[in-house]
């Protein structure tokens, strides 16, 4: 059975560049030439293109040579599912490994590595236009209690103020009407649901990064201090310029919708900064509550040194 690395957890905590010293060290070894590590991303925000500085996005610098995958695949105009995620990702492997390479899949969200890990097949949910109409006009809080009621285990894991993703909950719940037991939702508005798995063809090893809370929290305010300095603002008023609506921005989470907040003068730049500073950290812990789930991951403290060789 071929092997698949996966690098997963909570955001801040420097999947990537484990990831990368992780591919390195299979190129280094005494069957280099026959072994090797590629990068396949499970991101469902850097699968875009542009959305760069805001995702965090790996630089062609930090990736030291080592093939990535996945990365800017589509237009952030349109909305990319968790299937269409599924079937290149599932694409990327077989190729890697005719190459005689090993996969690595690294990313922090958990839908996409659960599609891959767990084999997991979907039904086509199609959207109700119907039912998104007269759900738009409802608060926020009332979708939440709605959503409770028909699938209480989405609910535990879904961004409350996330309208957009809600409302695809609620349509999702209300087609399938009994919630199967392995159902999982996607955080994407066209996306599908899953209700079954299989088992896969490949022995998947899995390596969780987290951080304690403190330390958490600094990363995350110190990492966002550091993108405002690249220019994060600037970056989303490129991507308005150059047509992406600010409802589509909004749409797309965290950094992109409190800046397309901000840039619309919705609110000031300290409480973009503030919110952004909560949420980020909010949906750390949500990362955290998907991946205990599973028992199969092995965890490290990521403010500590990991050292490569116990992982192999």
């Amino acid at each position: 059975m071929k092997k698949v690395f996966v690098i997963l957890g909570q955001t801040a905590t420097g999947k990537s560049n484990l990831a990368v010293k992780i591919a390195l060290r299979l190129c280094s070894g005494p069957s280099a030439q026959k072994l090797g590590g590629e990068i396949i991303s499970a991101d469902s925000r850097q699968v875009y293109k542009s959305l760069n500085i805001g995702t965090g996005k790996i630089t062609a610098k930090e990736m030291h040579g080592i093939p990535h995958h996945l990365l800017d695949v589509v237009n952030p105009k349109k909305k990319f599912s968790v299937t269409e995620y599924q079937k290149l990702a599932e694409e990327k492997i077989k190729e890697i490994i005719n190459k005689n390479k090993i996969p690595i899949i690294c990313g922090g969200t958990g839908f996409y590595i659960d599609a891959i890990t767990k084999g997991i097949i979907f039904l086509e949910v199609p959207p109700n236009w119907k039912l998104r109409k007269k759900l738009a006009l409802v608060d926020d809080r009332l979708l939440m209690l709605k959503l409770q009621k028909l699938d209480p285990e989405r609910a535990k894991n879904i961004d409350a103020k996330n309208k957009v993703r809600l409302i695809r909950a609620i349509e999702i719940a209300k087609a399938l009407g009994k919630v199967p037991p392995l159902k999982q939702y996607s955080d994407n508005n066209v996306t599908n649901s899953a209700i079954a798995e299989n088992v896969s063809p490949y022995r998947f090893i899995k390596i969780g990064l987290y951080l304690p809370e403190d330390k958490l929290k600094k990363k995350i305010k110190i990492r966002l201090e550091k993108r405002m300095k690249m220019g994060m603002l600037n970056e989303a008023k490129k991507l308005h310029e150059h047509g992406l609506s600010w409802k589509r921005m909004e749409e797309l989470g965290l950094e992109y919708r409190f800046m397309a907040l901000h840039l619309q003068n919705k609110i000031s730049k300290k409480e973009m900064l503030d919110k952004l500073n909560s949420e980020i950290y909010k949906y750390a812990k949500r990362q955290m509550t998907w991946f205990k789930r599973d028992k199969s991951i092995k965890w490290y403290d990521a403010s500590k040194p990991i050292k490569i060789k116990d992982i192999f």
